[in-house]
């Protein structure tokens, strides 16, 4: 009758309170888990407000009542996994919902031309050599200001017809000492020097083939956006129309793209070094000072390891990248910002690094060096330093592969470096030089990563 009154017992109190029958049966650490993760479940479900995901954790309370009671009856609950599995799919569920995952609204067609023009990355091209030539026209036509519509450049003359004109307005325009036989590509550039296109419906550039003497004639219309970044009309400066010619010379070339590539990635290289290196000044004395071993042995002393300690795990709490976006306004845009935001988060990693290094040297030379009654300087110049110089240097290296890695998202919010040039050419729509900085990414880290696992191999 006891054991009845027991066995009735455990399953009441599971009921009420979840955790509290495994609790009673001396199941502490079991039924504080199932407390715990009953809470949390209830207020992930009460959260989304949808009554679906309340099946959930009804399961488990029904789980846990059962669980006590053959914990009361043969000594052992049911698998945990149950209300495991139960959560964990209910979390997942709850996640879908709150990141609003909707496939339907993928764009195929926008997914494969942004894709297939990411097959060919623009690091080469063919070599070539081009002419320009422009001339300059007013807009609109106004007493006071004019031009003459001519051009003399380098034995290339242009002349437009008329010198000064309104939007919508038909233009000549002619052309003579080009290249003969050749495609010239025509457009419009405003006084601000934003670029606009001419050819019909004004969403591409005009193309003309000069003819077997070099000359050319174009018409076209003023654009209908000419003006639209002009505050003020009547006194804005000229606008010009330009002309270019480009043929072969045999050979391939370096890409314009393909030159900024290779710069950002060698900017960036040069970012993670810089701010490795700063950082190296700053966490090796710093990780002596956050070194348990070496600043337990007075109250002062581990005072101030527990201040270095706090300011260290502050600052690791802190990603680089919002690190990056205060020094962006502090300093201005570009590579110096984001050194100095590698170089805080990376004293701080290092430093931790670097003093659980020192905490976990072998303590007999200290001891040792102790028992002479050398001073604190002493103890770390003869007992510790021979220690640590190996992990340290392999540490160092590891933090500049990590460094790297940051440095490329650190320039998404203007910090310099290759992430800097993929979001411009993101926002231009230049998928082709996407391709080529992701595949200069890949492997500026591989290449890292095999230099700098090789050198910790030797250093281990």
């Amino acid at each position: 009758m006891k054991k009845n009154n027991s066995f009735i017992l455990v399953g009441i109190l599971s009921a009420l309170l979840p955790g509290l029958g495994q609790f009673t049966t001396r199941q502490r650490y079991r039924g504080v888990a199932i407390l715990v993760g009953m809470l949390v479940m209830v207020g992930m479900v009460a959260w989304t407000g949808h009554p679906f995901w309340y099946a959930a954790p009804i399961l488990i309370w029904v789980w846990n009542i059962l669980d006590a009671l053959r914990l009361s009856i043969q000594g052992r609950g049911f698998p945990v996994a149950i209300p495991v599995l139960l959560g964990l799919g209910a979390a997942l569920g709850i996640g879908w919902n709150a990141v609003g995952i909707d496939f339907s609204k993928a764009d195929i067609n926008r997914a494969v031309a942004i894709m297939r023009p990411m097959i060919h990355p623009d690091f080469i091209q063919k070599r070539t050599e081009s002419i320009e030539a422009w001339v300059e026209l007013m807009i609109p036509c106004l007493p006071d200001r004019s031009v003459s519509g001519q051009n003399t450049l380098d034995g290339k003359n242009v002349t437009v017809v008329p010198a000064c004109a309104d939007i919508g307005e038909t233009l000549t325009l002619t052309a003579t000492g080009l290249w003969p036989a050749t495609d010239t590509e025509i457009w419009w550039e405003d006084p601000s020097g934003s670029p606009k296109m001419v050819a019909e419906g004004e969403g591409s550039m005009l193309t003309v083939r000069s003819d077997s003497t070099g000359a050319l004639t174009a018409s076209f219309k003023v654009p209908s956006t000419a003006t639209i970044a002009i505050p003020d009309v009547n006194i804005s400066p000229p606008h010009r129309i330009y002309m270019q010619q480009t043929r072969p010379l045999g050979g391939i070339e370096l890409s314009y793209v393909g030159g900024r590539v290779l710069q950002g990635g060698l900017q960036t290289v040069a970012m993670a070094l810089m701010a490795t290196a700063l950082a190296l000044l700053l966490a090796i004395p710093v990780s002596f000072l956050a070194a348990r071993n070496l600043m337990s042995a007075n109250p002062f002393t581990y005072a101030v390891y527990f201040v270095v300690r706090t300011i260290l795990n502050i600052l690791r709490s802190i990603e680089p990248l919002i690190i990056a976006i205060i020094f962006v306004v502090i300093v201005g845009l570009g590579p110096f910002a984001g050194v100095l935001a590698l170089a805080v988060h990376s004293v701080a990693a290092l430093a931790k690094l670097y003093s659980e290094v020192i905490e976990g040297i072998d303590p007999g030379p200290i001891e040792a060096v102790r028992a002479t009654g050398a001073n604190w300087t002493q103890v770390v110049r003869f007992a510790v330093i021979p220690q640590i110089v190996p992990p340290f240097t392999a540490f160092t290296i590891y933090r500049w592969d990590i460094n790297v890695r940051s440095a490329t998202i650190i320039g998404f919010v203007g910090g310099g470096g290759i992430g800097f040039l993929l979001i411009e050419l993101i926002r231009i729509n230049d998928f082709r030089g996407v391709s080529a900085l992701f595949i200069t990414i890949a492997a500026i880290v591989i290449l890292l990563d095999y230099v700098s696992a090789k050198i910790r191999e030797r250093l281990a």
